[in-house]
Protein backbone atom coordinates (compact mmCIF):
# COMPACT_ATOMS: atom_id res chain seq x y z
CA UNK A 1 0.00 0.00 0.00
CA UNK A 2 2.56 2.46 0.76
CA UNK A 3 4.51 1.52 -2.66
CA UNK A 4 1.29 2.36 -4.56
CA UNK A 5 0.08 5.41 -2.86
CA UNK A 6 3.70 7.02 -3.44
CA UNK A 7 3.41 6.08 -7.27
CA UNK A 8 -0.30 8.09 -7.30
CA UNK A 9 1.24 10.94 -5.62
CA UNK A 10 3.93 11.34 -7.59
CA UNK A 11 1.61 11.19 -10.62
CA UNK A 12 -0.91 13.65 -9.45
CA UNK A 13 2.11 15.75 -8.87
CA UNK A 14 3.62 15.54 -12.07
CA UNK A 15 -0.15 16.09 -13.97
CA UNK A 16 -0.66 19.00 -11.69
CA UNK A 17 2.72 20.52 -12.71
CA UNK A 18 2.12 19.85 -16.26
CA UNK A 19 -1.10 21.60 -16.30
CA UNK A 20 0.61 24.78 -14.07
CA UNK A 21 3.39 24.83 -16.88
CA UNK A 22 1.05 24.67 -19.81
CA UNK A 23 -1.46 27.59 -18.67
CA UNK A 24 2.09 29.77 -18.06
CA UNK A 25 2.98 28.97 -21.47
CA UNK A 26 -0.29 29.87 -22.99
CA UNK A 27 -0.48 33.18 -21.07
CA UNK A 28 3.26 34.30 -22.27
CA UNK A 29 2.08 33.75 -26.11
CA UNK A 30 -1.11 36.15 -25.12
CA UNK A 31 1.11 38.45 -23.45
CA UNK A 32 4.05 38.59 -26.02
CA UNK A 33 2.72 41.05 -29.03
CA UNK A 34 1.74 42.91 -27.00
CA UNK A 35 4.97 43.66 -25.31
CA UNK A 36 6.76 43.65 -28.83
CA UNK A 37 4.55 46.67 -30.07
CA UNK A 38 5.25 48.48 -26.94
CA UNK A 39 9.05 48.19 -27.10
CA UNK A 40 8.76 48.73 -30.95
CA UNK A 41 7.26 52.60 -29.98
CA UNK A 42 9.12 54.17 -27.46
CA UNK A 43 8.64 57.33 -26.17
CA UNK A 44 10.22 59.99 -28.62
CA UNK A 45 9.73 57.91 -31.67
CA UNK A 46 7.13 58.97 -34.53
CA UNK A 47 5.11 56.47 -35.84
CA UNK A 48 4.08 56.10 -39.22
CA UNK A 49 1.37 58.26 -39.05
CA UNK A 50 3.28 60.82 -37.55
CA UNK A 51 6.01 60.56 -39.64
CA UNK A 52 4.05 61.33 -42.58
CA UNK A 53 2.37 64.09 -41.57
CA UNK A 54 5.48 65.45 -40.34
CA UNK A 55 6.78 65.07 -44.12
CA UNK A 56 3.42 66.65 -45.02
CA UNK A 57 4.08 69.43 -43.24
CA UNK A 58 7.64 69.73 -44.41
CA UNK A 59 6.18 70.25 -47.85
CA UNK A 60 4.10 72.70 -46.76
CA UNK A 61 6.37 74.82 -45.76
CA UNK A 62 6.86 77.80 -48.11
CA UNK A 63 10.12 78.17 -49.95
CA UNK A 64 12.16 81.68 -49.77
CA UNK A 65 10.84 84.05 -51.64
CA UNK A 66 13.43 86.24 -54.22
CA UNK A 67 13.88 89.57 -52.50
CA UNK A 68 11.31 92.29 -53.84
CA UNK A 69 12.40 94.26 -57.34
CA UNK A 70 11.37 98.17 -57.95
CA UNK A 71 9.99 97.94 -61.32
CA UNK A 72 12.54 99.64 -62.70
CA UNK A 73 15.36 97.67 -61.96
CA UNK A 74 18.35 97.05 -63.70
CA UNK A 75 20.43 94.39 -63.52
CA UNK A 76 24.42 94.78 -63.05
CA UNK A 77 27.58 92.88 -62.33
CA UNK A 78 27.28 90.32 -59.18
CA UNK A 79 23.69 89.97 -59.36
CA UNK A 80 22.49 86.19 -58.78
CA UNK A 81 19.67 85.19 -61.57
CA UNK A 82 17.81 82.33 -62.02
CA UNK A 83 17.20 81.71 -65.24
CA UNK A 84 14.37 78.40 -65.74
CA UNK A 85 13.85 77.38 -69.00
CA UNK A 86 10.33 75.58 -69.41
CA UNK A 87 10.98 71.94 -69.79
CA UNK A 88 14.34 72.32 -70.47
CA UNK A 89 16.29 71.35 -67.27
CA UNK A 90 19.82 71.18 -69.06
CA UNK A 91 18.99 75.16 -69.74
CA UNK A 92 18.21 76.20 -66.21
CA UNK A 93 20.54 77.32 -63.63
CA UNK A 94 21.23 79.86 -61.58
CA UNK A 95 24.06 82.21 -62.50
CA UNK A 96 26.68 85.20 -61.74
CA UNK A 97 26.51 88.42 -63.55
CA UNK A 98 30.18 88.69 -64.14
CA UNK A 99 32.14 91.58 -63.80
CA UNK A 100 32.02 92.41 -67.39
CA UNK A 101 28.15 92.20 -67.03
CA UNK A 102 27.93 88.89 -68.97
CA UNK A 103 26.48 85.53 -67.92
CA UNK A 104 26.94 82.09 -69.47
CA UNK A 105 24.32 79.76 -70.20
CA UNK A 106 24.50 76.44 -72.28
CA UNK A 107 23.81 76.86 -76.20
CA UNK A 108 24.58 80.40 -76.08
CA UNK A 109 27.99 81.08 -74.49
CA UNK A 110 27.90 84.43 -73.11
CA UNK A 111 24.98 86.51 -73.07
CA UNK A 112 24.49 90.22 -72.09
CA UNK A 113 23.00 90.84 -68.56
CA UNK A 114 24.15 94.22 -67.22
CA UNK A 115 22.09 97.50 -68.19
CA UNK A 116 18.57 95.07 -68.84
CA UNK A 117 16.00 94.73 -66.94
CA UNK A 118 15.18 91.18 -65.88
CA UNK A 119 11.87 91.61 -68.61
CA UNK A 120 14.62 92.39 -70.92
CA UNK A 121 16.84 89.86 -70.41
CA UNK A 122 14.10 87.22 -70.56
CA UNK A 123 13.30 88.54 -74.29
CA UNK A 124 16.88 88.65 -75.51
CA UNK A 125 17.77 84.63 -73.94
CA UNK A 126 14.08 83.63 -75.61
CA UNK A 127 15.38 85.36 -79.32
CA UNK A 128 18.29 83.40 -78.94
CA UNK A 129 16.88 80.13 -78.25
CA UNK A 130 14.54 79.96 -80.78
CA UNK A 131 17.39 78.58 -82.86
CA UNK A 132 17.78 75.27 -81.05
CA UNK A 133 14.30 75.42 -79.31
CA UNK A 134 11.13 75.83 -80.73
CA UNK A 135 8.75 78.09 -79.05
CA UNK A 136 11.23 78.31 -75.66
CA UNK A 137 9.71 79.93 -72.49
CA UNK A 138 11.78 81.26 -70.18
CA UNK A 139 11.69 83.22 -66.56
CA UNK A 140 14.03 85.42 -65.09
CA UNK A 141 14.55 85.91 -61.11
CA UNK A 142 16.98 88.16 -59.28
CA UNK A 143 17.73 86.16 -56.30
CA UNK A 144 20.31 88.80 -55.00
CA UNK A 145 20.56 92.28 -56.00
CA UNK A 146 24.57 92.51 -55.25
CA UNK A 147 25.09 95.52 -57.90
CA UNK A 148 23.06 97.78 -56.01
CA UNK A 149 25.62 99.01 -53.50
CA UNK A 150 26.54 102.18 -52.33
CA UNK A 151 29.35 103.39 -50.25
CA UNK A 152 29.87 105.74 -47.34
CA UNK A 153 33.38 106.67 -46.25
CA UNK A 154 35.00 109.25 -43.55
CA UNK A 155 33.49 110.02 -39.96
CA UNK A 156 31.13 107.46 -39.84
CA UNK A 157 30.13 104.87 -36.97
CA UNK A 158 29.94 102.11 -40.27
CA UNK A 159 31.84 102.55 -43.20
CA UNK A 160 31.90 100.67 -46.46
CA UNK A 161 29.22 98.96 -48.64
CA UNK A 162 25.60 99.40 -47.80
CA UNK A 163 22.76 97.90 -49.85
CA UNK A 164 21.05 100.60 -51.54
CA UNK A 165 17.39 100.60 -51.08
CA UNK A 166 14.90 101.81 -53.92
CA UNK A 167 14.43 105.75 -53.61
CA UNK A 168 17.26 105.56 -50.82
CA UNK A 169 18.40 109.22 -50.63
CA UNK A 170 21.76 111.04 -49.04
CA UNK A 171 20.03 111.41 -46.19
CA UNK A 172 18.55 108.04 -45.67
CA UNK A 173 22.12 106.60 -46.15
CA UNK A 174 23.70 109.00 -43.65
CA UNK A 175 21.17 108.38 -40.91
CA UNK A 176 21.85 104.18 -41.58
CA UNK A 177 26.33 104.93 -41.10
CA UNK A 178 25.74 107.88 -38.24
CA UNK A 179 28.45 110.30 -37.67
CA UNK A 180 31.35 110.49 -35.33
CA UNK A 181 32.00 113.23 -33.27
CA UNK A 182 34.78 114.68 -35.21
CA UNK A 183 32.30 114.74 -38.24
CA UNK A 184 32.07 117.95 -40.32
CA UNK A 185 28.37 117.58 -41.43
CA UNK A 186 28.14 120.79 -43.15
CA UNK A 187 30.88 119.94 -45.79
CA UNK A 188 29.60 116.29 -46.67
CA UNK A 189 30.03 115.19 -50.60
CA UNK A 190 29.03 112.87 -52.83
CA UNK A 191 31.17 111.21 -55.36
CA UNK A 192 29.52 109.73 -58.71
CA UNK A 193 30.94 108.31 -61.94
CA UNK A 194 29.00 108.43 -65.32
CA UNK A 195 30.21 107.60 -68.72
CA UNK A 196 33.59 108.00 -66.88
CA UNK A 197 33.66 111.35 -65.44
CA UNK A 198 33.56 111.62 -61.69
CA UNK A 199 31.64 114.34 -60.58
CA UNK A 200 31.45 116.07 -56.81
CA UNK A 201 28.05 117.30 -55.34
CA UNK A 202 27.83 118.57 -52.06
CA UNK A 203 25.94 118.06 -49.25
CA UNK A 204 24.78 120.26 -45.99
CA UNK A 205 23.28 117.96 -43.21
CA UNK A 206 22.52 120.76 -41.11
CA UNK A 207 21.05 123.14 -43.91
CA UNK A 208 19.36 119.78 -44.98
CA UNK A 209 17.95 118.61 -41.78
CA UNK A 210 16.25 121.97 -41.14
CA UNK A 211 14.34 121.95 -44.56
CA UNK A 212 16.45 124.15 -46.75
CA UNK A 213 18.86 122.98 -49.38
CA UNK A 214 16.39 120.06 -50.44
CA UNK A 215 17.60 119.51 -53.34
CA UNK A 216 21.10 118.30 -52.16
CA UNK A 217 19.13 115.35 -51.11
CA UNK A 218 19.24 113.46 -54.15
CA UNK A 219 18.40 110.11 -54.67
CA UNK A 220 21.76 107.78 -54.76
CA UNK A 221 22.64 105.68 -57.63
CA UNK A 222 24.28 102.44 -57.58
CA UNK A 223 28.44 103.13 -57.10
CA UNK A 224 27.80 106.21 -55.13
CA UNK A 225 30.19 107.53 -52.69
CA UNK A 226 29.53 109.38 -49.59
CA UNK A 227 32.08 111.15 -48.29
CA UNK A 228 31.91 112.63 -45.03
CA UNK A 229 35.47 114.26 -43.98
Amino acid sequence: MLRKFSLETVMTRTMKFAVLTGLLGVSFLLLLPAAVGQAAVTPGDASPADAAKADKSKAAEPAASPQALPSDYVIGADDQLKISVWNETNLSETVPVRPDGKISMPLLNDVDAAGLTPTQLKDSITEKLRKFISDPRVTIVVLAMNSRRVFVTGEVNHTGPMTLLPHMTVLQALAQAGFTQFANVKNIYLLRTENGKQSRIAFNYKEVVKGRRAEENIQLKPGDTIVVP
